[in-house]
């Protein structure tokens, strides 16, 4: 109903670790093809910093657009990250032209975005009210929906010789792994998380309640894992079902 039920800090500047990557995507659904063929290059298979996640991609790997953002997704693979940006934007500094670009145009304007995966530079920054307002966007598309409320995926490409290949990836979405029950009355839709030193433990998702009624919930920088979906499942109860 476009009414907040409860917000606290929603216009403090907060770091956005991999929730970037809905971001990433959104750009990636509106300029480029499904079917699209990506070239792993050097660069996004040789991310050399310490605890970076990576799908495992290598240099000369050829792989579909729509697979890449399952890979990015699901996984959140920084490889995927580096990968999809190039494809769209020509590069990476182009391609974050291009996100922040998309960002102003939701209104999300308190916010600098620096790279396609979120891993930890100062000048890469969001608040949680321009989250909501780039995964409200990003929940318009059916395809991507459909990636972040997946609990599994395989990924299937081929390398530079031709020879089929693929990663089979689980979510990192607790929820989705039968790790972590929803508030009561609630079934959750989908999401994505995130983790950086810095930025904490974060998660925004799409839930609905029993009468069908749909909600967008945010979390940023929690000081680890558990208490995230613990208050993840306190701010649902907030919520007065009719």
């Amino acid at each position: 109903d476009k009414e907040a039920i409860y917000h606290k800090n929603l216009y403090e500047k907060f770091y956005p670790a991999s929730l970037t990557k809905l971001l990433t995507a959104l750009v990636a659904i509106k300029h480029g093809e499904l079917d699209d063929l990506v070239t792993i290059s050097f660069e996004a298979a040789n991310i050399s910093e310490p605890g970076a996640q990576l799908c495992g991609f290598e240099e000369g790997d050829i792989i579909s657009l729509g697979e890449l953002l399952y890979s990015l997704l699901i996984y959140s693979g920084n490889d995927a990250a580096i990968s999809i940006a190039e494809h769209i934007g020509g590069s990476v500094d182009e391609f974050n032209i291009m996100m922040n670009k998309e960002a102003k145009s939701l209104g999300a304007v308190h916010s600098n975005f620096t790279n396609a995966h979120g891993l930890h530079d100062e000048e890469h920054y969001t608040t949680l009210y321009d989250m909501y307002l780039i995964f409200n966007e990003f929940i318009k598309y059916d395809f991507l929906m459909e990636i972040v409320k997946s609990s599994q995926y395989t990924a299937k490409y081929h390398d530079k010789e031709g020879t089929a290949k693929e990663i089979s990836m689980n979510s990192t979405n607790q929820y989705f792994m039968d790790e972590i029950e929803p508030e009561e009355g609630f079934i959750v839709e989908g999401g994505k998380t995130g983790y950086t030193f810095k930025a904490g433990n974060c998660l925004i998702m799409l839930s609905k309640d029993e009468d069908e009624k749909h909600y967008i919930s945010g979390i940023l920088k929690a000081s680890d894992r558990s208490i995230l979906y613990s208050e993840m499942n306190k701010l649902l109860s907030l919520v007065e079902i009719e």
